[in-house]
């Protein structure tokens, strides 16, 4: 074998181990950059339907569970906020919840399936404030002396009553969202899933 044949061997010899090197650089890069494209368990999650045990919520208690990224609110309502529902009918501007954007269960005087348990978005249909429980009646509640229960969104002053229905004349269009839900047993809900998909 001639001196150039040597040469010529050893640079082809060379180059291929480059080249191999190379290549699997490549692909150690690669790999960890397309596994970043991929959405995260936690980004698969948030979109996930989510349970909620009702057991221990007492009546007159209020809970709340997150369902993409959302406040969803649960209260278990007494007899008197149940009742309440009756006096503030007039004074809402959807007391049926006759709008599209509820589902089929929530247009009812109690917007639920069952009318003890309000499952409902804490979050107001004016700017996307979050409002807050202002579940005490009366005086007590800082609202007037007539207040029966229900939420204040504090940013612009929009009020809804025990079922989530605004009152008229306030800034909010719409009742509080009712998110599509079931009940899997007696006290166990799945918010994000009413089995209609």
């Amino acid at each position: 074998m001639s001196v150039d044949q040597k040469m010529d061997s050893g640079r082809r010899n060379l180059l291929l181990a480059t080249s191999a090197a190379g290549g699997v650089a490549a692909v150690a890069t690669a790999v960890p950059f397309v596994a970043s494209l991929t959405p995260s368990e936690r980004a698969k999650a948030a979109g996930a339907p989510v349970e909620a045990d009702v057991s221990k919520l007492a009546p007159g208690e209020m809970m709340t569970v997150e369902w993409r990224g959302k406040p969803v609110w649960i209260l278990r309502r007494t007899e008197e906020m149940l009742a309440s529902l009756e006096k503030t009918e007039g004074l809402v501007s959807d007391p049926a919840s006759d709008r599209p954007m509820q589902p089929e269960y929530a247009k009812n005087q109690y917007r639920s399936i069952k009318p003890e348990y309000l499952v409902t978005v804490g979050i107001c249909t004016h700017l996307g404030c979050s409002p807050s429980e202002r579940l005490k009646t009366g005086a007590e509640s800082g609202l007037g002396a007539d207040w029966p229960g229900g939420f204040l969104c504090p940013c612009h002053g929009s009020k809804f009553d025990l079922a989530g229905r605004v009152y008229s004349s306030m800034p909010a269009p719409d009742n509080l969202e009712v998110p599509p839900h079931q009940y899997l047993a007696d006290t166990l809900l799945i918010i994000g899933d009413d089995g209609k998909a």
